[in-house]
């Protein structure tokens, strides 16, 4: 670890959560350069939802490497966007009745979120937009200030305006509609909020802390916007292409967004990549007006096109739907063996979690599993949520194997934890 510690900024993070070299990986394994294997359940921050070096998608990109196909071509037309775009209308909108047109950003989900906002605020004339408390939606100047993490913020340097934060579903306790608050300041000339260019809301809060919004709730927010001629952005960066079962996590809620950022695993073999869906009707960019040098990763369009095979039917979203009750079983029973821990469970699908208010509990849990060949992070901006989030792929034995590592681990915390409490209270 010596050269990262001499070379590398301060800024550096996972690596202080998983301090090793790796050095391969397939599916969801992970070997160090010592030749020691990890049961992958972090997958890329949510990148590599068909896992680590998928043969197809990487036999699809090597070939057309071996072709001289184009690697880099800005705006340009190509054919390897050609094929995404037809493939991504083909396979992905046209069975959804969903009609939008397509605009590639700089190729990180920041990147989409920024586009996003400001083809908002370009369409409406406004320059408020509404995000909710525990959000994350980027680390750029527009993203952060949508951003609900004080760390995070912090980090900007500069005040962070131009947003209001109301309370996320279940923000002020489960009896509570928060949605009733955001219409009164609507409706109330005396609210103080300006009437915002848009809302900007995960289905779920992965990096917030596994924060789950009701289908009634995203509804009654979809009707909101709606009569107040606001614009719907779903940033589905994490939770999107599957990870929570359906490709957009926002289907069974059966709302429409006028916007939908992707990135992180729409490319499918974790090359860089982001998109924009626009509403047609919104979509009066100028030429050149958003742009950035990276936005054409010609790479990532072979990959992404291929990844799309996934969807054709309806296996992988019944197989996550599957797995995710097998995480949910595995979980309870973490819970139900330790109730001295207070422990509950929340997620969606391959987005879970365990959630504790016993400082650094989770922190714990996820550094014992860690030491005994299972990554996976915490979330949370206290970090109190031990976070499982393996690649969708993962066949069923590494699943089961990595949550028995998990079981284990979790119970070797608390005992530990309990035998010093119990010490210092003599």
């Amino acid at each position: 670890m010596k050269t990262f510690e001499k070379h590398e900024s301060n800024v550096r993070g996972y690596i202080r959560s998983f301090p090793t070299v790796f050095a391969k990986a397939k599916n969801a394994n992970l070997i160090d350069k010592d030749g020691t294997q990890y049961i992958d359940f972090f997958a890329g921050a949510g990148v590599l939802n068909y896992g680590h070096n998928n043969a197809e998608l990487k036999e699809a990109v090597m070939d057309y490497m071996a072709e001289d196909g184009i690697l880099h071509g800005l705006d340009m037309g190509t054919e390897a966007k050609e094929t995404f775009l037809k493939t991504f209308h083909e396979v992905i909108l046209k069975p959804r009745g969903m009609d939008y047109k397509i605009q590639f950003p700089g190729p990180t989900g920041t990147n989409a979120v920024e586009s996003a906002l400001k083809l908002a605020r370009k369409v409406t004339g406004r320059t408020n937009v509404v995000s909710f408390t525990n959000a994350f939606h980027g680390m750029t100047a527009g993203a952060l200030a949508l951003t609900g993490n004080a760390s995070k913020r912090a980090g900007a340097g500069m005040p962070l305006n131009n947003v209001t934060t109301m309370p996320f579903d279940g923000y002020m306790g489960k009896d509570v509609d928060t949605l009733d608050y955001f219409e009164k300041t609507l409706k109330d000339a005396g609210s103080g909020i300006d009437m915002p260019a848009a809302v900007i809301v995960e289905t779920v809060q992965g990096e917030g802390g596994i924060n789950l919004a009701g289908w009634k709730w995203l509804r009654r927010l979809r009707a909101i916007c709606t009569q107040y001629d606001i614009l719907m952005i779903v940033d589905d960066i994490q939770m999107g292409c599957g990870r929570t079962g359906p490709f957009f996590s926002f289907e069974p809620a059966a709302v429409m967004p006028d916007l939908i950022c992707l990135s992180k695993a729409i490319s499918g073999l974790g090359l860089p990549m982001a998109l924009v869906l626009i509403r047609p009707d919104l979509d009066i960019w100028k030429p050149g007006e958003h742009n950035g040098t990276f936005r054409g990763n010609n790479l990532a369009f072979v990959s992404a096109a291929k990844a799309l095979d996934y969807w054709r039917d309806g296996v992988l979203e019944e197989d996550v739907a599957i797995k995710g009750r097998r995480i949910r079983e595995r979980l309870s029973e973490i819970v139900d063996a330790h109730p001295e821990a207070n422990l509950r469970v929340r997620g969606r699908g391959m987005i879970q979690g365990l959630v504790s208010e016993d400082e650094g509990l989770a922190v714990d849990i996820c550094q014992e599993a860690f030491e005994n060949g299972l990554v996976m992070e915490t979330a949370g901006v206290d970090d109190q949520v031990a976070k499982i989030m393996p690649p969708l792929t993962i066949d069923d034995l590494t699943l089961e194997k990595g949550l028995q590592t998990l079981v284990e681990a979790a119970a070797r915390v608390i005992k530990k934890r309990a035998s010093e409490n119990a010490t210092d209270a003599a």
